[in-house]
């Protein structure tokens, strides 16, 4: 309810006139025209035919307001779309944070660190070692961003190239990417890093076309096959004797099991997504209501994107060695357990992904078992199936038949992990069939190792 004129149990004492209600707040403008003309006070001091005319007047403006109330309405909520389009596009403009330079505090060398004894005033600059900055360059902090990509100070593009090396190659030309200071690891390869370097900025720091370079090249493109004499001299290939061997970092086995399964949701950018999770993980860590996941596309949208607590980490993530994100990480380590075959094979986001690409198989691959077998590994591996895995492929196939066939209700729980939508046309125990042999290739060291 409202109440004018009285709050609080306090007695009103005096009138009130011409009380109105907006559902928005009014412009200084609209209420100086939507006052009163003239005060109680002024009112009554005029002669009674001048305080008819000014009611008459008065209940001529309230016909004329009731009249143009429908324009206003329109006019307004016009006004109000123009002004939430404006929003959006304000919203949709990318910003930064703008920092500006004022008057510089100054900085002392303290002996000791005695915070009270100030000796040499020092000034901003860059390390000897690299050369003085640009005597044209501000110095400030534009100045040192325009220095950090000057073609006269290489350290930028070769921290670039050796993490790049480090992606394709498992480690890098140095192999301590963070430590490039007189504390990291000497480069094996001088020569190359620093070639590597120069072509990333010849080429206008382009990454597609340094990365390009790396993939197409013959030390790239080698066989990772090793020899025992090769295991012994280099066992971590930094003599790049052969091609690069190591498991795939989490992020990437999840989105490749995605994109082969067709669900892969490729939108960039938007807000963080919460995926599936083990129910009551959130709980035992962190009370509150716990985790609640998304629905449709943000189950399905790259690892980039998965919400990440700190105290609660998504546990996928964890069991393959995903840093905890406390600290900036720019090395993982990469261990094999059997806790990570458990994940791929019973993770509902794996079994989903399986399922998708057991119906891919069946209505993309052919009639044949051998050709659906052929283009699953196609799918996941970019060739064809090996002549000595068929055999052995087929006798998983043949298995899983025979059990789904004879338990149609384990068929159905199978198929129905996560919430994608189920194939009708398919039947239910050739489905399961397929999505346990799609589990089975996804969990091949081939497919979570790059080799």
């Amino acid at each position: 309810p409202i109440r004018i004129g009285a709050a609080g149990g306090l007695k009103f004492s005096g009138s009130i006139r011409d009380a109105r209600i907006y559902n928005v707040a009014l412009e200084a403008e609209e209420v100086e025209a939507l006052a009163a003309p003239g005060t109680l006070a002024e009112i009554a001091a005029l002669p009674p035919a001048a305080r008819s005319v000014l009611q008459a007047r008065k209940l001529e403006l309230a016909y004329l307001d009731l009249a143009a109330s429908k324009k206003m309405r329109a006019a307004r909520q016009s006004f109000q779309n123009a002004a939430n389009q404006r929003q959006v596009f304000y919203d949709s403009i990318p910003t930064v944070m703008v920092m500006q330079d004022g008057a510089r505090r100054g900085t002392f060398l303290l002996k000791r660190g005695a915070y009270d004894a100030p000796t040499d005033k020092l000034e901003p600059a860059v390390p000897e070692v690299f050369g003085a900055l640009d005597p044209a360059l501000p110095n400030n902090r534009l100045g040192l961003a325009r220095w950090m990509v000057d073609r006269r100070n290489p350290l930028t593009a070769r921290v670039a190239v050796n993490r790049f090396w480090q992606s394709l190659f498992g480690f890098g030309i140095v192999k301590t990417v963070d430590d490039f200071g007189s504390q990291g690891e000497w480069p094996v390869n001088p020569e190359l890093l620093d070639w590597l370097a120069v072509e990333f900025m010849d080429s206008g720091w382009d990454m597609r076309h340094i990365l390009k370079t790396i993939v197409m090249s013959a030390t790239y493109r080698q066989s990772s096959r090793i020899t025992p004499e090769l295991l012994q001299k280099d066992p971590d290939n930094r003599l790049l004797a052969r091609g690069p061997r190591f498991r795939l970092g989490p992020e990437v086995i999840r989105d490749q099991a995605l994109a082969v399964s067709g669900l892969l949701v490729e939108k960039v950018g938007g807000p963080s997504v919460k995926p599936y999770q083990p129910p009551g993980l959130w709980q035992e860590l962190a009370g509150g209501q716990g985790y609640i996941p998304d629905h449709g596309p943000g189950l399905y949208r790259r690892s980039l994107y998965t919400y990440w607590k700190r105290t609660a980490a998504p546990p996928y993530m964890i069991n393959f060695d995903s840093p905890n994100r406390e600290v900036c990480v720019v090395w993982e380590n990469r261990t094999n357990s059997p806790l990570q075959a458990l994940n791929l094979m019973n993770d509902v986001a794996f079994l989903e992904a399986a399922r998708k690409l057991a119906e891919r198989v069946l209505t993309e691959g052919g009639r044949q078992p051998e050709q659906r077998i052929d283009y699953a590994y196609r799918l996941l591996l970019a060739r064809p199936v090996d002549a000595e895995r068929l055999p052995i492929l087929e006798r998983a196939l043949t298995r899983f038949e025979t059990e789904y066939r004879n338990r149609p209700e384990a068929a159905q729980q199978i198929v129905h992990q996560g919430e994608s939508p189920v194939a009708a046309s398919l039947n239910p125990a050739e489905l399961a069939a397929w999505t346990s042999l799609s589990s089975v290739l996804l969990n091949m060291d081939e497919v979570i190792n790059k080799q």
